[in-house]
């Protein structure tokens, strides 16, 4: 509800930058829901389906490129859809995915069209998918020269929203340090309804929700003992590349 002339409050914004279809649901999933919830706008930026590398299930079944893009970009949309979210694909290509300038253009006109609030991505290290570090790069690259006002591309410039980095398949050999451990114990039934749409990638569903419940444990354990926390509290972990800005210490 506005007052006189006052403009309506608009909604806070959040990026997701994403190597692969899946990978934005089995590791950022609770904090897209959250955020929804709160009626927040979540774009995810796609940059491949992960034709090549992601999907060797539907590769055994004999099922040709095309296909597979088709299968995992259904699977990336309803996926989207069930945590509250926009999804954008670029459709870059996987194994490997390689930044060219007019990759990086889209994805800082995405960062311009979006104005976030908060940024979500890999982490820098990934030794077992160099996917995901290229993600990074590109995610990083692209905010600060969504900031720059001589670079030439459509939309408004942008501030320096915080950037998030989210737990990594291999945490302990990617250099990954829990140092934000989210709870999305409300959302949690909701990330595990978009972790189901990704049936390309059935193995990995128990692996994520027991993830969320050890995530859960460390949480409550860092915590405090009389939160009033769930007995079964789930959890997702990141990281903090840039400094927190306070103005007091929480």
């Amino acid at each position: 509800m506005t007052h006189g002339n006052a403009p309506a409050a608009v909604p806070r914004s959040t990026l997701v930058v994403t190597a692969h279809a899946g990978d934005f649901v089995w590791r950022a999933g609770g904090a897209i829901a959250l955020a929804a919830a709160r009626g927040e706008k979540v774009t995810i930026a796609c940059l491949t389906f992960g034709e090549r590398g992601e999907s060797a299930k539907a590769w055994r079944e004999g099922k040709t490129l095309a296909e597979i893009k088709a299968l995992r970009r259904d699977e990336a949309e309803r996926a989207a859809a069930a945590l509250g979210a926009e999804v954008r694909f670029f459709d870059a290509g996987d194994y490997p995915l390689t930044t060219t300038p007019e990759l990086t253009d889209r994805l800082v006109e995405v960062y311009r069209a979006t104005q976030p609030d908060v940024v979500l991505t890999h982490p820098v290290e990934d030794p077992y998918n160099g996917d995901h570090p290229a993600a990074n790069r590109l995610a990083l690259q692209a905010r600060v020269l969504a900031q720059a006002i001589g670079y030439p591309a459509e939309g408004e410039i942008i501030g320096a929203p915080p950037v998030f980095y989210f737990e990594p398949h291999q945490p302990e050999m990617s250099g990954f340090r829990p140092e934000v451990l989210l709870d999305i114990t409300e959302v949690w039934e909701t990330k595990r309804e978009a972790m189901e749409c990704l049936a390309a990638q059935r193995h990995l569903w128990d692996y994520y929700t027991d993830l969320a419940v050890r995530r859960g444990v460390q949480l409550k354990r860092n915590a405090g003992p009389n939160l009033g926390l769930a007995h079964t509290t789930m959890a997702e972990a990141y990281m903090r590349p840039y400094p927190q800005i306070a103005k007091e210490l929480a």
